[in-house]
């Protein structure tokens, strides 16, 4: 995990089941790709609340926190970005704030659908994270 304080945050989400199911979302200015719900952290928030509020807004989907996955960081137009990344369990969906397409699906699905290898790579420690403490499917 990265030592460097995180500007984002971010959630792997999963849907218990059998098999469980992923949660993929468009980012809202390249409709021609497919990520993980991330955003800011809001001053005064922690990285932890930033994932739980960002997957919220973004999709609509309540969802708990299971474990932290790790930091990545890179460079973005505005500069560098470090995001904090965690597994996230599903409780239960409303209306979300933002208008984006989102898709649930297996994990091997889940994995041709991601845009960005740094992504399906977050996406296996997921999976792995999500065996360990003992999800379903």
């Amino acid at each position: 995990m990265s030592t460097v304080e995180p500007t984002h945050a971010g959630g792997v989400v999963y849907q218990e089941g059998t098999p469980p199911l992923y949660l993929v979302v468009r980012p809202r200015r390249r409709r021609d790709e497919w990520v993980l719900p991330k955003g800011h952290i809001e001053p005064g928030e922690s990285a932890e609340e930033a994932a739980v509020r960002e997957v919220r807004e973004e999709t609509g989907v309540e969802a708990e926190l299971v474990t932290p996955l790790g930091s990545e960081s890179f460079d973005a137009p505005g500069g560098e970005v470090t995001v904090r990344w965690f597994l996230m369990r599903r409780l239960r969906s409303a209306p979300a704030a933002e208008d984006r397409d989102r898709l649930w699906l297996p994990f091997a699905e889940a994995q041709r659908h991601l845009t960005f290898a740094n992504t399906r790579r977050l996406l296996d420690d997921a999976e792995r994270a999500r065996r360990r403490a003992g999800g379903s499917g």
